[in-house]
């Protein structure tokens, strides 16, 4: 599932952002800049939806910092400021969107799938091949390959998911176990291990199984 993050002062806003979003999304509220900086910093986010006017440092610290220090996850602004030069300001420290409050919902929602479409998060359609022999449903959370359904489901399918939509991309382990299971887990970063031998294990023969690294003590690719 998509992996929002949602740095919004106004907790009103924020719950009713969180309640549409819900199905679509698996949404993590923060509700001032330092903790969005942090939050951010994991790099396990698929988006962020950033608000400007927040306690403890503002949208236009938070984004500058995180474009410094080579975040490149694609960043909304949600703002009340209307003016030019701060939209100008917005897009020259590396926002992406910039969407001025009041908004629709239905509005904020399309913009988010232009953006994860636009970084290859999510296709045009529920279906994503890899090497035309996997193919994996998202719509339907099935997965085939050359035609006969393999069981692979909750976190496997999971794990599966964020490779396909990170291609070529050094996942560390515990980015991936951050993603999938939750810093706040009551599990720890080793099962990662155990999942990834599953997942090798049920693709066996498959490219993807081949063209799925593991770096030592770094955590993994998929080319």
């Amino acid at each position: 599932m998509i992996k929002i993050l949602l740095v919004e002062d106004d907790i009103s806003l924020s719950n009713s952002v969180y309640d549409f979003l819900e199905n679509f999304a698996d949404v993590v509220q923060v509700f001032d800049g330092d903790e969005g900086l942090y939050e951010a910093e994991m790099n396990i986010y698929d988006i962020i939806l950033l608000d400007l006017m927040l306690p403890e440092k503002n949208g236009f610290e938070v984004l500058s910092e995180l474009r410094q220090k080579g975040i490149k996850t694609p960043v909304l602004i949600m703002t009340a400021k209307e003016s030019i030069d701060d939209k100008i300001h917005g897009f020259d420290i590396g926002a992406d969107d910039y969407l001025t409050k009041p908004f629709y919902l239905d509005e904020l929602k399309a913009r988010i799938q232009v953006l994860l479409k636009r970084y290859g998060k999510i296709e045009d359609t529920s279906t994503i091949k890899y090497d035309d022999a996997l193919v994996v449903n998202t719509a339907n959370n099935r997965v085939t390959i050359s035609g006969e359904t393999v069981e692979i489901l909750g976190k496997e399918f999971d794990l599966l998911l964020y490779f396909l939509q990170n291609r070529n991309v050094i996942l560390p382990k515990e980015q991936i176990f951050d993603r999938i299971w939750g810093f706040d887990s009551d599990t720890t970063v080793t099962v990662v291990e155990v999942y990834m031998s599953k997942l090798r294990k049920k693709l066996k023969g498959t490219k993807f199984a081949e063209n799925l690294s593991t770096l030592r003590n770094v955590g993994y690719i998929l080319r």
